[in-house]
């Protein structure tokens, strides 16, 4: 019987992970891809929470927050490739500093 304490496991796994990736990778993608799965690590929390208490209001605040996140990804990757554009790096090193 899989219970709360394996959901909350593995959303801890993925929260560890991303932010392991934030930590030590160098590339904006990278790292942009790590924030996502740690967005998603707190989702799985929510959905998890919601189902084992029986009310819905964790799946509705997850709607939402994929709704947002969403935003969040077409707003940063027009960043990311705009920094792309004028550096020719995706490297975190290289943008150091953002004068012109």
């Amino acid at each position: 019987m899989i219970t709360l304490n394996h959901y909350l496991a593995v959303a801890a796994v993925l929260f560890v992970i991303g932010l392991m990736g934030v930590i030590m990778r160098r590339n904006l993608l990278v790292i942009y891809m790590s924030l996502e799965m740690m967005l998603q690590a707190a989702n799985l929390t929510f959905v998890a929470f919601a189902r084992f208490n029986g009310r819905i209001d964790g799946q509705i605040f997850v709607f939402f927050v994929i709704t947002v996140a969403a935003a969040e990804v077409a707003v940063g990757l027009a960043l990311i490739v705009a920094l792309y554009r004028l550096r020719q790096t995706t490297q975190v090193d290289a943008l150091t500093t953002l004068k012109f």
